[in-house]
């Protein structure tokens, strides 16, 4: 009887005819429900109107009275009866939506790798069609670098930013004239000195000639020339002549516009030097402000990274050099301070610089050294080279680039490719640049561990191993 009591006490405000609080809960529901229908209505009957797909006399409206009229009828209904009409779904429906899932899943998998090839292949044409352009940009951007703490140091001294870029500049073009005005000084020493050397450059040189004159004189006693290649008619190609031969060949045309692109090099550093901070704003602003921070960290990291290689690179660079000097001065090589310098930066070049390091010291002993000595080149030059990459490299860079072997390997062998001698300078950076991006941005941390060194565990194992 006490569970009756509120029914009891609802029948008796109802037929006193007072509200009820479930009935007011519900009137209150079904106007919201008339004002939403009302408004959507209008909605899609005004897009209808301006796509004009049905004349404005024919869109049905809603009006204001009508509206009225039916939220007073729904009102007088009374509490409305809602069922529950919504099925738990079969364990077959399921399934089915499972494998749709799936199914969606899949494809979209497949797009994305199918988009990511396909830019990735467009940008290695672009990199290599555009390879003189990109060249002398990112060859701007590491000499932009390499100066930026000069211009702060102008900038500490009261040095307004444009004059301190101008006068880094400056000093630059006046290092690099100086360089090359000794270094063409003692090519042409060097050249004097060669016919002093002939001699003994003529007996090394002429032993390789004997052993292949006589490979080739096997080779006709093995498979004599045959009646068709004595009577064979010479035939001479002739070059078209065209814009290059009227500049002097191909070779001269290509010079030129090499030398025209290098000559872009100190404007654009100096623009770089006055507007670093500009240009950072502004790229960051390219961005939605959802995703600016990462841009501006991944910048950061971009920027820190680069000072790292070069300040890291310049110190071993120069303890090469002095270290294949001093070795080269005990032997007696002619210009031993100028080919230690070349050899020991040379040397720089990751797996390939111990050859080309001992190119230089080779060519210029031609006259000096003999076999043994060749050897003790040969083997000061691999010992620094080894020492360097494993010892100090680690030691100076650091965890700054974080590349495995396998991916500068790689790197080198693909820009090296793309843009020739200057690839191989650049891949290193290039190469770091874009594992930080990938680091950075959510889809592409696959691409990034791939480049990396791999987990933390694994960085400690190999440095608990040296």
């Amino acid at each position: 009887m006490q569970c009756a009591d509120p029914l009891r006490g609802k029948s008796q405000r109802i037929g006193n005819r007072n509200s009820d609080a479930a009935s007011a809960n519900v009137k209150s529901q079904n106007a919201t429900r008339a004002m939403g229908s009302r408004i959507f209505t209008m909605h899609h009957a005004a897009i209808i109107g301006e796509l004009g797909i049905l004349p404005s006399s024919e869109i049905a409206m809603p009006s204001k009275p009508d509206w009225k009229n039916r939220e007073a009828q729904e009102g007088q209904r009374g509490p409305i009866a809602i069922e529950n009409h919504a099925a738990s779904p079969t364990g077959s429906e399921l399934l089915d939506l499972e494998e749709g899932v799936q199914g969606v899943h899949e494809e979209l998998r497949k797009a994305t790798i199918s988009q990511i090839t396909l830019t990735l292949l467009a940008a290695l044409a672009i990199c290599y069609f555009a390879k003189l352009v990109l060249v002398t940009i990112f060859t701007s951007i590491l000499i932009a670098f390499i100066l930026e703490p000069l211009v702060r140091g102008f900038a500490k001294i009261r040095i307004a930013r444009t004059v301190g870029s101008a006068l880094a500049v400056l000093l630059v073009l006046a290092m690099f004239y100086g360089l090359t005005y000794f270094f063409y000084q003692r090519a042409v020493d060097f050249v004097h000195q060669l016919p002093k050397m002939s001699a003994e450059i003529r007996k090394v040189v002429g032993k390789y000639q004997q052993n292949a004159v006589d490979i080739r004189q096997s080779a006709q006693n093995v498979i004599p020339p045959t009646t068709d290649d004595k009577n064979a008619v010479p035939v001479k190609v002739q070059q078209e002549r065209g814009l290059s031969s009227l500049v002097g060949g191909a070779e001269i045309a290509d010079l030129g516009e090499v030398l025209l692109t290098v000559a872009f090099i100190p404007f654009l550093v100096y623009f770089m030097l006055t507007w670093q901070e500009h240009a950072r704003r502004s790229t960051v602003r390219l961005f939605p402000p959802q995703n600016r921070l990462t841009v501006y960290q991944t910048l950061g990291k971009i920027s820190e990274m680069m000072k790292g290689f070069i300040v890291g690179n310049f110190i071993i660079g120069l303890f090469m050099a002095v270290a294949t000097g001093i070795g080269f001065a005990f032997l007696h090589l002619p210009y031993f301070y100028f080919l230690g310098l070349i050899s020991g930066f040379l040397s720089l070049v990751p797996y390939l610089g111990v050859i080309l390091a001992i190119l230089p010291p080779v060519a210029s002993g031609a006259g000096v050294l003999h076999g043994s000595g060749f050897v003790i080149v040969a083997l000061l030059i691999f010992g620094l080279h080894v020492f360097s990459m494993n010892v100090l490299y680690p030691k100076v860079l650091g965890g700054r680039l974080e590349l495995n072997p396998l991916a500068v390997t790689l790197g080198l062998l693909t820009w090296g490719w793309i843009w020739g001698a200057m690839g191989l300078i650049l891949a290193v950076p290039v190469l770091g640049s874009i594992k930080i991006v990938c680091d950075n941005v959510e889809g592409l941390q696959p691409f990034g561990q791939l480049l990396g060194e791999g987990s933390e565990r694994n960085k400690q194992a190999r440095e608990a191993g040296r």
